[in-house]
């Protein structure tokens, strides 16, 4: 089996996409970031759930994306409840979370000699968020094969994939029940109480609850 990176943060998507990473014959590398989030309980899910879903190893690491700012979750902001607006970049935007995200996932992976990222995006039923859509991922995959020795010396092509960027919420949910993916142990608030409950109205909460919705089946997590 073919070593991958998967960005991997406890949640639905990422969950999901692990979960597909290893059905297509890769074996997971998970990694996952502490970046000051105040939803820093989807760690507690990831470090719990990364090992039984098949992870090869997990990796956290630390990036203190609160000394930048710029984002309700990162930042004392109000999330917002009451719906995103159409075209509008909410305020739950971290600035190019991705773009480092990536970057570590692309330094790992070269070191490990694998050649694919996973990635859990989603370009349909998400919050618009530039850092998800195809063009961003295209891109970056390019930069992965111009600024690394691996690709530069002939070692191999990197590659992005990001097998839920098509996808609707219910369309992805249904992937990862055919897969077994136990979505009780995953977590999307991105306000959640200090018990960890999911506060059911920011707007990961909503796709989250469509998602289920379209799937016919009910949501197993607990919310407030």
């Amino acid at each position: 089996m073919k070593k991958a990176v998967v960005l991997y943060s406890g949640g639905l998507d990422s969950t999901t996409c692990m979960a597909i990473a290893r059905s297509e014959g890769f074996t997971p590398y998970a990694l996952s970031f502490a970046y000051g989030q105040r939803h820093s309980i989807e760690l507690q899910k990831a470090r719990e759930y990364a090992p039984r879903i098949g992870a090869a190893d997990h990796l956290v690491v630390e990036v203190d994306l609160r000394r930048i700012g710029g984002s309700a979750l990162t930042t004392d902001l109000e999330v917002p409840k009451a719906g995103v607006e159409p075209d509008e970049i909410p305020v739950t935007y971290v600035p190019a979370r991705n773009t480092v995200f990536l970057s570590f996932a692309l330094g790992w992976a070269e070191v490990l000699g694998a050649f694919d990222i996973f990635i859990g995006v989603n370009a349909l039923d998400y919050s618009g968020y530039p850092d998800c859509r195809p063009e961003y991922i295209a891109s970056f995959e390019q930069t992965a094969n111009l600024a690394t020795r691996a690709a530069v010396q002939g070692e191999g092509r990197y590659r992005i994939h990001a097998p839920l960027i098509d996808l609707t919420k219910g369309e992805i949910i249904r992937r990862g029940m055919e897969l077994g993916v136990d979505y009780s142990l995953t977590h999307s608030c991105y306000d959640p109480t200090p018990e960890g409950l999911a506060c059911g109205t920011c707007d990961s909460c909503r796709l989250r609850l469509k998602g289920f919705a379209e799937a016919g089946v009910s949501d197993p997590v607990t919310y407030r």
